[in-house]
C-alpha cells in the first residue's frame, strides 16, 4: 500500500492479474463523449489555458477535437514547454536544438491555421537569442501578421547565460544578435505589442530604433541591459503604457513623452542621481521604485522627485540597507560592509516638505514590516496623513515572515495582537492629526496588496 500525492494506491501481487471492469470503460467513454458534445466556445476556452504542446495533443483525441487546435484565440509557446525536464542545464547543442523545435512547432501550429477565419487575440512566444532561430522566428511570425488577424503579439527574449553568469563579453555578443536580429525583421517588431529583453549591450542610438520601429508596444521590460553610464536615454513613445527598467545601466533617463503611460518599474539606478525625470506623462499613475541603499547614495527626495506628477499608487524599497536588516540577505562581515560603503543607520530619517504642501491623489497608505516601537514610522504615517487630504485607508502590516531569518532577530518585534492594543495604537497615531483614514492592522495578506511585493 503506498501513498501518491493524496491518492491512496494499492498494490497488487506481481503475480495476480488486474481485471478491468468493462463497466468503467465504458463509463470513460461516455465522458469523453459528453466534452465533445460541448459546443466550439467552451472547447476552445479549456484549450486556450493549455500550453501549446498540450493543446496540439487533444487533436489525437478523435475527429471531433481534430480542428480545434488550429482555431485557438490565445497562442502561447514557451521555450520551457520544451525542455527535457530532467536536465537542469544545457549545452549550446542542447539549446539549439531546444529552440530549432520551438521553431519547427511555431510553422506547423500556424501554418495549419486558415487564413483571416479565426482571430489570434493573443501570440506570446518566448525563446532564446540565437542567431539563425531568431530570424526564423521573425519571418514566421511577420508572415502570420500579414495574412491573418492578429491582435496582440509578445515576445521576451532569452540569453543562454543568467545575469549572473554574464561577463562584459557577454553582453557585447547578446547586444549584436539582437542588433542582428532587429534589423532582418523590422515588420515583425513594429507589429509587438509587448516585449522583454535581458542581458544586451545596447550602442547608443538602438533603443530609440527599437522604439521608433515598434509604434505598436504597449509593454516593454529590459532587465540587467546597458548602453553606458555617461549615455543620456530620451523616451517617447505614443502608445507605450508599461515601462519597467531593472537592474539596468544607463545614465540620464527621461521619460520625455508617454501620453498613455499608467505604470512605470524602476529598480537600480546610479545612486548620485534621481533614477528618472519626467515630462509628458498625464496618466502615469503607478511608480515602483527599488534600490539598495548605500550609506553614500544620494537620497531621493520624493517632494522634488516626483512634483510634476500626480500618482495614486507608489511602492518604495530600498532592500532594508537604511530602514531596516534582512539577516538572511544582508553582508554581515565588518570589513566587507565598510568596504562597500554598507549604511550602518538603519532608521530612515523622515523630514516633513513645506507645511502646507496637500496631495490629493493618494487614497491608500500600505506599510509592510510595521513595528509598533518604532516612533520613526509613526512619526512618517503621521506625515502622510496630514499631507494626503483624500486618504481613506492605511494597511500596516508586520513584517513578512522568512523562514531563513527566523530565531536571528537581535530584538523582537512589536505588532498590536489584540483589538485593545489595535484601537490603542489607532489612537496614538492619529493623535494630532485631522485625518479621517481608517487604519487597518492585516492578518492575512490581501490579493490586492500582494503584487505591491513585487517589480
Amino acid at each position: 500500500m503506498a501513498n501518491k500525492g493524496g491518492y491512496l494506491s494499492v498494490l497488487a501481487p506481481i503475480e495476480t492479474t488486474p481485471t478491468i471492469k468493462q463497466d468503467h470503460i465504458t463509463s470513460n467513454a461516455d465522458l469523453q463523449d459528453r466534452i465533445s458534445q460541448l459546443p466550439d466556445d467552451i472547447l476552445l476556452a479549456i484549450l486556450d489555458g493549455l500550453n501549446v504542446r498540450d493543446a496540439a495533443r487533444t487533436s489525437l483525441l478523435s475527429k471531433r477535437w481534430r480542428p480545434l487546435p488550429t482555431m485557438i484565440s490565445h497562442l502561447t509557446i514557451d521555450v520551457s514547454d520544451f525542455d527535457p525536464k530532467s536536465m537542469s542545464s544545457f549545452s549550446d547543442d542542447e539549446l539549439g536544438r531546444i529552440n530549432a523545435t520551438v521553431v519547427k512547432a511555431t510553422k506547423s501550429i500556424l501554418a495549419c491555421r486558415k487564413s483571416n477565419e479565426h482571430t489570434i487575440s493573443l501570440l506570446s512566444m518566448r525563446f532564446y537569442l540565437r542567431d539563425d532561430d531568431c530570424i526564423s522566428f521573425g519571418h514566421t511570425v511577420g508572415h502570420v501578421m500579414a495574412t491573418q488577424k492578429v491582435e496582440m503579439i509578445e515576445f521576451t527574449i532569452l540569453t543562454e547565460k543568467d545575469d549572473n553568469q554574464c561577463i562584459d563579453d557577454d553582453f557585447i555578443v547578446y547586444g549584436r544578435r539582437f542588433a542582428l536580429f532587429f534589423s532582418y525583421c523590422p515588420n515583425t517588431f513594429g507589429g509587438l505589442t509587448g516585449l522583454q529583453l535581458e542581458n544586451l549591450r545596447f550602442g547608443e542610438p538602438e533603443i530609440i530604433d527599437v522604439l521608433n520601429t515598434c509604434k505598436r508596444l504597449n509593454y516593454l521590460r529590459l532587465y540587467n541591459c546597458s548602453s553606458g553610464i555617461s549615455t543620456f536615454l530620451e523616451v517617447e513613445h505614443l502608445q507605450l503604457s508599461e515601462l519597467s527598467i531593472i537592474n539596468c545601466r544607463f545614465g540620464i533617463i527621461k521619460l520625455s513623452s508617454l501620453p498613455k503611460l499608467t505604470r512605470m518599474i524602476f529598480g537600480g539606478w546610479i545612486a548620485f542621481q534621481d533614477p528618472l525625470s519626467f515630462g509628458h506623462v498625464p496618466l502615469l499613475e503607478s511608480v515602483t521604485l527599488t534600490n539598495v541603499g548605500l550609506s553614500w547614495h544620494n537620497a531621493v527626495k520624493l517632494s522634488e522627485f516626483l512634483s510634476n506628477i500626480s500618482i495614486r499608487d507608489l511602492t518604495l524599497d530600498f532592500n532594508s540597507e537604511k530602514v531596516w536588516d534582512h539577516l538572511c540577505e544582508i553582508e554581515t562581515d565588518d570589513e566587507r560592509r565598510k568596504a562597500y560603503s554598507y549604511s550602518e543607520n538603519k532608521n530612515a530619517d523622515w523630514n516633513a516638505s513645506a507645511s502646507d504642501f496637500k496631495n490629493h491623489s493618494l487614497s491608500t497608505l500600505v506599510m509592510f514590516g510595521f513595528q509598533s516601537n518604532d516612533e520613526n514610522l509613526i512619526r512618517y504615517i503621521r506625515l502622510v496623513m496630514d499631507a494626503a487630504v483624500n486618504l481613506e485607508d492605511i494597511f500596516l502590516y508586520k513584517r513578512m515572515a522568512c523562514e531563513k531569518c527566523k530565531g536571528k532577530n537581535p530584538r523582537p518585534l512589536r505588532y498590536p495582537s489584540t483589538k485593545k492594543q489595535r484601537q490603542a495604537l489607532r489612537n496614538r497615531i492619529a493623535l494630532g492629526t485631522h485625518s479621517l483614514a481608517t487604519i487597518h492592522f492585516p492578518t492575512v495578506l490581501r490579493a490586492n496588496h500582494y503584487a505591491k511585493l513585487l517589480y
